[in-house]
């Protein structure tokens, strides 16, 4: 019954320790931030590659 009592606390400790793990969204850019894509692009403007600013 102990053990069951630990592996119990543990699974909900580990749940507590992945629900307050931050999501990283990714913007679409393969990472790279939207002045590096502008430059990859040849671009004078990174707006079009700036999360928030799609038109």
């Amino acid at each position: 019954m102990k053990t069951l009592k630990k592996i119990g606390a543990f699974m909900i400790t580990g749940l507590f320790v992945m629900s307050c793990a931050p999501v990283i969204k990714s913007n679409g850019n393969n990472g790279l931030p939207p002045g590096q894509v502008k430059k990859i692009n040849g671009e004078k403007s990174a707006r079009n590659y700036a999360p928030g600013h799609r038109k």
